[in-house]
């Protein structure tokens, strides 16, 4: 029982030239319409008070530093688990400077409003 045939069919099918023309402009059409619509985003404007507005970028970004901060902090954890499974010291004093390091990024926003009152 055969599956497959040896012999395929590669040859490509000719195109006349107003139809090519006419598809090379029916994708450019397209490609344009797709990237207007994708890029064109309406913004509004904050009616409120503009410390409203700062206070909020503010914490949107120590959201995302404390994410970081959270993932480096489970990066640390790995690896001192790591070090302690295969006996090397080196590997365990970079695993305890992660763990520290992920502690004061996920923190950070408590520290600074600590230091500056």
């Amino acid at each position: 029982m055969k599956l497959f045939s040896k012999k395929q069919n590669t040859e490509k099918l000719e195109m006349p030239g107003k139809v090519k023309k006419g598809f090379r402009f029916y994708c450019t059409i397209i490609a344009a319409l797709t990237l207007v619509m994708s890029m064109s985003v309406t913004a509004f404007a904050a009616g409120g008070d503009p410390i409203t507005v700062v206070n909020n970028l503010s914490d949107f970004i120590f959201g995302l530093i404390r994410a970081i901060g959270l993932i480096l902090l489970g990066f640390g954890i790995v690896q001192v688990g790591l070090s302690l499974k295969s006996h090397d010291p080196s590997q365990r004093a970079n695993g305890f400077l992660t763990l520290a390091g992920g502690v004061i990024i996920t923190f950070a926003k408590e520290i600074l409003t600590l230091i500056t009152g």
